[in-house]
């Protein structure tokens, strides 16, 4: 899952939620010399991704995916993921995405000077571009994948994989209706509070 997912299933804490966050940006051993106080988000985060990595859900969403793409379809599932969890975010929270957002980069930014360099530029970027709720447009998405792609040792055009998602968004929209709530469940959130997610592509 992605920053916006991680999030949502973190506890309201800024602790907890740096902590869910920092396994994308800093080295295991970076992360076990951070302060008690992040540990319990660490382990979410790793807990988190240990059950989606091997979800069946989750890997059907990957073979959705078409070469020359298909190899980096973990990565990309969890961003397409982000964006359903964005569009869909009424569906699991009573919060307005964009006020869920501003409470989170509050918070996170009281925490920025304890946390190391190479973690906080990539933190301050995302509230600099509003990450979390640009997360429900294709075009952000988009920038995202490209942003991504450019960290390989080789860029990858890793935008390049938009049309699948603008054709295969329904699937894509199922699939997360099926897997969330029971990812929700098993790090103990209680279950979405509406009902079916339906709205259409776009």
């Amino acid at each position: 899952m992605n920053w916006l997912a991680h999030l949502y299933l973190s506890e309201p804490t800024p602790a907890f939620r740096l902590g869910n966050l920092l396994p994308d940006l800093l080295p295991a051993a970076a992360l076990a010399d951070l302060p008690p106080a992040y540990q319990p988000g660490i382990r979410c985060h790793r807990q988190i991704d240990a059950f989606t990595d091997t979800h069946a859900i989750f890997r059907r969403s990957i073979r959705r995916i078409e070469p020359p793409f298909l190899r980096y379809g973990g990565v990309l599932i969890d961003i397409f993921y982000d964006h359903v969890l964005a569009r869909e975010w009424e569906s699991f929270a009573t919060v307005p995405l964009p006020d869920f957002a501003a409470e989170v980069y509050a918070s996170i930014e009281t925490h920025l000077a304890y946390i190391p360099a190479q973690a906080r530029q990539r933190l301050e970027g995302m509230r600099q571009h509003d990450l979390l709720s640009s997360y429900r447009h294709v075009r952000c998405i988009a920038e995202s994948l490209t942003r991504i792609g450019n960290r390989f040792r080789r860029p990858i055009d890793l935008a390049g994989s938009i049309p699948i998602l603008e054709r295969e968004y329904a699937a894509f929209r199922d699939d997360f209706a099926e897997f969330f709530p029971q990812l929700m469940a098993h790090v103990g959130q209680p279950p979405p509070r509406a009902g079916t997610i339906t709205r259409p592509w776009p």
